[in-house]
């Protein structure tokens, strides 16, 4: 990986009601627990305009809704495990 990934985490308030701050240490957790920290751009964004779909996340281009934690894993290991 030449180009640091990037991964951003709605910081809406609807967002945050729905969880997203157990998200953030989801992923924090799992780029250190992975070695990612130096390839992965990873930061919060306010808002991505789709409040009744939240927690919502987007990696590169792809944007994810309704995304829990064992989701945000799942996310996680089919972006950077890919077979």
């Amino acid at each position: 990986m030449s180009e640091k990934t990037e991964i951003v985490v709605c910081l809406g308030s609807s967002c945050f009601s729905r969880g997203n701050r157990k998200l953030v240490s989801a992923i924090q957790e799992y780029l250190t627990k992975n070695s990612l920290e130096e390839q992965v751009y990873f930061h919060g964004n306010h808002c991505f305009s789709n409040c009744s779909f939240g927690p919502i996340m987007k990696v590169n281009d792809m944007i994810y809704k309704d995304v829990d934690v064992l989701k945000v894993l799942d996310i996680l290991d089919s972006h950077f495990k890919k077979f």
